[in-house]
């Protein structure tokens, strides 16, 4: 049965499948949200509750369509499709909340509605979590896989290759590579032909994209690459050489004009959309921290730091912040009053840290008052971890793209420190790999992605981690 399945090209009518089963989950949540909050379907014939059906079904549709939700990308991580999805739904709830207070629709229950959101949201975010999943798994199993040549044998060339055959689930065969095998970076087994013998390769087997990975001072040979596989029905792809000049791992593209530009890297948190998004999240899970859990468990914490040794109850210390600019940062005191904190790096036997130091830098807890500085605006929950001004000079002057990390605001976790790389850098590989998880940060918001991060912080905090020192 499988194999009679895979064997159709069904990824051609996902955006029509998405849609109908999308167009049904809401009208089922709606009428489901119904019943739940007056036990029967009888306020379906009342008019405002049957315009914001209607309402509800066309500007989903044209959301959908409008944000190009169905794009499903095979190398694509869930959280970013989860994440799109997730702005959809907002903007959807906005737009008819707006809908119900202009015209002034005081018989709309708030309760209905909170129900039809819940029910809504769940089964859509559900679905392209089981679709998404179901094509990885087809594609992992050897079907609905794409044909693909690679036309170039040098680093850019090796480079797709690794990232198109690092997972089975992305659903890529790789046939091989036409180019100069004296130039050649990849397997010399692997080069089919030089570019003379492309032609009567694409006649006799059947490809169905093609990945052109030459520079661009070549312009015949790319243009007369282009023919043929326009000639032999085969889609296009371009891989750019920025290995030379940048190691920005995302490139967006504007166009002034009809002139394309690229950036070497692109930030989600440019957009004011999602530095709005971030902002609310940090005002209101920081609020909730300090009163639910601050409020009980400083008095314990400021009695323990007392009694561990003499000294203020808080440390303060200046690191750099968001755009390299210097803030206040608040800890918990975990050491021993010393002349030497604002240089000199703790380690993991260092013997400034207290007893009740060591425990709360093993479990987080002396970050806490960090959360007023979320408040205050200089940090955020989640972001690279600010350092203290004398490592930002220091590091700054020995690796090169340190700095990329202050384009964002410093969080109390980040994705460095949930992948292992948080405490004492014995090794500068230590810093640099810190910096990668970093940037990588930045490259790759999302509001999914930040809460990930919080629940591993929290889970990390529960188990413990050996780096914490």
């Amino acid at each position: 049965m499988l194999n009679i399945l895979t064997s159709y090209r069904f990824s051609r009518y996902i955006n029509s499948i998405s849609l109908m089963l999308d167009i049904c989950f809401l009208n089922s949540a709606y009428a489901v949200s119904l019943y739940l909050r007056y036990g029967n379907l009888s306020r379906f014939e009342e008019s405002e509750t049957r315009t914001i059906w209607l309402l509800a079904n066309v500007l989903w549709v044209a959301l959908v369509l409008y944000q190009d939700a169905y794009t499903f990308l095979r190398v694509e991580r869930i959280e970013t499709l989860l994440s799109r999805n997730l702005k959809v739904i907002l903007t959807h709830i906005m737009v008819v909340a707006l809908f119900i207070i202009v015209l002034n629709y005081d018989h709309m229950s708030r309760l209905h509605m909170l129900y039809f959101y819940l029910l809504f949201g769940g089964c859509i975010m559900l679905f392209r979590i089981a679709l998404l999943k179901s094509l990885k798994y087809v594609r992992a199993k050897g079907y609905n896989f794409r044909r693909v040549l690679i036309v170039g044998t040098g680093e850019p060339a090796q480079k797709v290759s690794e990232v198109l055959e690092s997972d089975l689930s992305f659903g890529y065969r790789l046939l091989g590579f036409f180019g100069d095998a004296s130039i050649a970076q990849v397997s010399g087994e692997r080069i089919l032909g030089p570019l003379s013998d492309l032609e009567k390769f694409l006649q006799k087997n059947q490809v169905q994209e093609m990945y052109i990975a030459l520079t661009s001072d070549k312009p015949e040979i790319i243009r007369q690459t282009i023919f043929l596989a326009e000639k032999y029905m085969v889609r296009i792809k371009f891989i750019p050489n920025f290995y030379s000049y940048t190691r920005g791992r995302h490139v967006s593209i504007d166009f002034y004009g009809h002139i394309p530009v690229l950036m070497v890297r692109k930030e989600p948190l440019e957009s004011v959309a999602n530095r709005l998004i971030k902002k609310l999240f940090d005002i209101v899970f920081s609020s909730m921290v300090i009163l639910f859990l601050f409020s009980w468990l400083f008095p314990v914490l400021v009695v323990l730091v007392k009694l561990s040794s003499k000294g203020p109850v808080f440390f303060r210390q200046k690191r750099t912040g968001e755009d390299n600019q210097e803030f206040t940062c608040l800890k918990f005191r975990t050491m021993s009053v010393n002349d030497l904190s604002d240089e000199l790096q703790a380690t993991s036997a260092d013997p400034r840290i207290t007893g009740i130091g060591r425990f709360m830098r093993k479990t987080n807890l002396d970050e806490l008052p960090q959360f007023f500085n979320v408040l205050s605006g200089s940090m955020s929950v989640v972001g690279p971890r600010p350092h203290m001004l004398k490592h930002t000079e220091q590091y700054a002057a020995l690796i090169d793209n340190y700095l990329v990390r202050h384009f964002a605001k410093p969080g109390i976790t980040g994705w460095a420190q949930v992948n292992g790389y948080r405490g004492e850098t014995k090794e500068l590989i230590d810093m640099q790999k810190r910096v990668e998880y970093d940037i990588w940060y930045i490259e790759n918001w999302s509001f999914l992605f930040d809460l990930k991060i919080i629940w591993r912080t929290v889970w990390n905090m529960i188990c413990g981690e050996k780096n914490a020192g």
